[in-house]
């Protein structure tokens, strides 16, 4: 069985009013403490695997601002993680970056450590909108970014945006996607806006300060996203994510589709993330991280001066494996808990889905034997649609996505 590693960076220099995430303005100077923290992680894990080392085949750095980091901080990290676990052949190491916290000599000694694949968090292309999302960088930053990282000789990217947004028109989230369609990204992943409880823009919303983006215009924007790509050779393999394939086929030429169920996805799907859609094992490393392996699905503590604490005072105790001081909450998973998140899982993959092969082996039991009773509704109601042995969401399913998950909580 092969394993992901997540590792959070928490750190970033502002912080967005849309983010939800566990994330920490202001507190670089701890960056050194919090990854000499961050190695004492890998090394603990390390210590509770009793037999071979644990083959690890992805690696993601996530935030926050990974890009905060220097490259000899990341080294670090990574000659831990070679030392602690044994890595595939050609592991995905993926860092998330701020378009405008990149160098290209940076980029250049990140890729010469390893690191072979980059997350840009573009968010969109029009200066209005980057200013209400609290962006701090430019389309310029972006394209001057991409720049670099091709020249430092990264041939895999990733480029985020965000639809859905208050006032935003359909007109400019073309405009948006067709400038990062003339960057040739390999991946891009889109996701409509969600205002957070607890964040400002959240507040603002409730309040009466920010008009509540439009559903029917979202869908609207994903539904013309969708065909877009999908005609500049994207391949839609998850809700929100789209890559090229092994060719760049355009819409009508003939392309090779994955096993329902397959582990080696296309060239440029996200294999990290594919390992969480696919109820895989993954250990999560880092303030706020979570993880699922071992039996259990776990998060560490969020605050990185705690998590500082933890690591560096700890006492030695039996932590069962995956868990270590860091750990704050820890779940024991039943079949039952493995099977519904199982389904929210593998159903966000467009062409994949749930086989019911894939399902029987896993757990030892039919999926219609399970879930017979959901599936069938969704199948009436047009959410689902069934095919030799395959269950997956039509589009309109995809639209309505929570409608589906919430059968199987």
């Amino acid at each position: 069985m092969l394993y992901s590693l997540y590792l959070h960076i928490p750190f970033c220099t502002h912080r967005c009013a849309y983010c939800d995430f566990n994330t920490y303005a202001g507190q670089e100077t701890m960056i050194p403490a919090y990854v000499d923290a961050l190695i004492r992680e890998i090394n603990f894990i390390r210590r509770q695997i009793t037999s071979d080392q644990l083959p690890v085949s992805t690696l993601f750095f996530g935030g926050g601002t990974p890009s905060l980091l220097s490259p000899p901080q990341f080294d670090s990290i990574l000659s831990s993680i070679r030392s602690a676990f044994a890595l595939t052949p050609d592991p995905e190491i993926t860092i998330e970056a701020n378009p405008g916290t990149v160098t290209y000599e940076d980029l250049l000694r990140l890729r010469e450590i390893g690191i072979n694949r980059i997350s840009f968090g573009v968010q969109s292309a029009n200066p209005f909108e980057l200013r209400m999302l609290e962006r701090t960088h430019t389309f310029f930053d972006v394209i001057q970014a991409v720049t670099s990282a091709r020249k430092a000789g990264f041939g895999n990217l990733n480029l985020d945006l965000i639809y859905g947004l208050p006032e935003q028109t359909l007109a400019s989230w073309r405009t948006t996607v067709r400038r990062i369609l003339d960057l040739h990204p390999e991946h891009i992943s889109a996701y409509a806006l969600t205002l957070e409880h607890g964040t400002p823009f959240g507040r603002w919303a409730s309040k009466g300060l920010l008009p509540l983006p439009d559903p029917d215009l979202a869908a609207e924007m994903y539904e013309w996203l969708e065909e877009t790509l999908e005609a500049e050779g994207y391949f839609h393999y998850e809700i929100s994510n789209w890559a090229k394939d092994e060719s760049g086929k355009k819409k009508d030429e003939p392309r090779a589709e994955p096993s329902s169920f397959s582990l080696q996805p296309l060239s440029f799907q996200c294999r990290h993330n594919l390992q969480y859609w696919r109820s895989l094992p993954y250990l999560g490393l880092g303030a706020g991280a979570h993880g699922y392996a071992g039996g259990y699905r776990y998060s560490n503590v969020l605050r990185i001066k705690t998590y500082i604490e933890r690591l560096t005072n700890y006492q030695f105790t039996n932590y069962p494996f995956p868990l270590s001081p860091a750990a704050v909450n820890r779940h024991r998973q039943t079949l039952e808990d493995d099977m519904s998140e199982y389904m929210l899982n593998n159903l966000r993959l467009v062409e994949a889905g749930v086989a019911e092969a894939d399902f029987r082996s896993r757990f030892g039991r039919g999926l219609l034997e399970v879930y017979g009773r959901e599936v069938e509704e969704l199948l009436r109601s047009g959410l689902l649609e069934h095919q030799e042995g395959v269950y997956r969401l039509t589009p309109r399913g995809r639209l309505l996505g929570n409608q589906v998950f919430v059968r199987f909580v």
